[in-house]
């Protein structure tokens, strides 16, 4: 049987598409491919990874000259076809940038870059994504980002509640939703949202930092095998 191929996006300025394939790599009959942002080629992925990292240099602000390289008319078009789509902190950026998700990412509260481990707690379980997950759980994923800072108009916070496409919220090691638990400001203590099919989510914790025992936790390996297995 043929290996899944899964595609890493790589901008000028990336920072954690290595990263990326080595935790994708790590799993069995699943093979990473780079996507160089110049390119048109998906190159046949069943799945669509914007990893971390400074695209473009951040100039302008985050995120806002990547969603016009080529690659991302690509990967918008597949999006709208359904093809799994996963942003991870400047990949987040640029979804919010491409219109693949709703809202948008600022300056953080404090104007201060932030890198250390967080605590998150998955509040939707029923997504390709998250469902190797339960939603009592206290998840250690770390940030590295300064424009961590999601808002959006309320109407629009409203929609996503409503409609459960708010997956992951900040929390303290208990699990407690709070404003001490929150590192970056961001509303509603929110650190990952999905789009309303269910085949786009953007994050800002790193996953693949939180992928094997010798990075200190592993508890955001189940979130690539979650998306794996619907492949």
């Amino acid at each position: 049987m043929a290996d899944i191929t899964i595609g890493v996006v790589v901008f000028p300025g990336s920072n954690c598409d290595h990263d990326t394939m080595h935790a994708v790599a790590s799993f069995e009959g699943v093979k990473p491919v780079m996507l160089w942002h110049g390119s048109h080629d998906l190159q046949g992925a069943k799945a669509i990874i914007l990893p971390g990292g400074f695209s473009y240099g951040d100039y302008l602000r985050a995120g806002s000259i990547a969603r016009f390289s080529p690659i991302m008319q690509e990967v918008v078009d597949a999006a709208g076809k359904g093809l799994p789509v996963l942003g991870i902190c400047n990949g987040f950026q640029v979804l919010l940038e491409s219109g693949l998700l709703e809202g948008a990412l600022s300056r953080n509260r404090d104007k201060k870059f932030l890198c250390r481990d967080t605590f998150i707690r998955p509040v939707n379980c029923n997504t390709m994504f998250t469902a190797l997950y339960g939603e009592d759980e206290v998840l250690s994923i770390p940030i590295a980002h300064g424009e961590g800072n999601y808002f959006a108009p309320p109407e629009v916070i409203e929609s996503l509640e409503e409609h459960d496409q708010v997956v992951f919220r900040y929390t303290d090691r208990e699990g407690q939703i709070s404003d001490e638990a929150n590192p970056n400001g961001s509303v509603g203590n929110i650190a990952g949202i999905m789009n309303r099919r269910g085949n786009v989510l953007g994050l800002m914790p790193h996953p693949e930092r939180a992928s094997e025992k010798l990075l200190g936790s592993e508890d955001g390996r189940r979130l690539f095998a979650s998306l794996f297995r619907q492949l």
